[in-house]
């Protein structure tokens, strides 16, 4: 299976799907780097519209009052750790600085997905043998 073979992504926030237990919904947490240095708050979950799992998170950063905000959205994959009020991510805060650019049109378009899992070095989840990452213990 090819990235166009993959499921298309949906905001959560846009779907008739819901989260089962609450603790488990990140949104809204903060997000560090594998050095600890804030990055931003998780604003939305794209889940795939084939298996309803999660597979990006949305991040804003800077901005007041959400007007201003940098968006980028990063793999699950890449979290390391999740708590009642963070999540822990395995890459550096300059690193994210240079992800490909947020842009809610791309984020549809199954063919970007793999420059994006590149990107932060994660393998694509429609391979054979991926093994989607356990919560909250991730890698």
């Amino acid at each position: 299976m090819n990235a166009r073979d993959a499921g298309g992504l949906i905001k959560l926030s846009e779907s008739a799907e819901r989260i089962s237990s609450t603790d488990e919904d990140i949104r809204g947490r903060t997000v560090r780097d594998r050095d600890g240095e804030e990055l931003g708050t998780i604003k939305d979950l794209l889940i795939d519209d084939d298996e309803g799992k999660v597979r990006f998170l949305e991040v804003a950063s800077g901005g007041f009052l959400g007007i201003g905000q940098d968006k980028t959205f990063m793999p699950v994959d890449a979290i390391t750790a999740v708590t009642e009020d963070e999540v822990r991510i395995d890459q550096t805060r300059e690193h994210v600085a240079g992800a490909p650019a947020y842009d809610p049109e791309l984020v549809r378009q199954r063919e970007n997905y793999a420059g994006i899992l590149d990107y932060y070095g994660v393998g694509p989840f429609w391979a054979p043998g991926y093994q989607y990452p356990g919560y909250p213990y991730y890698r």
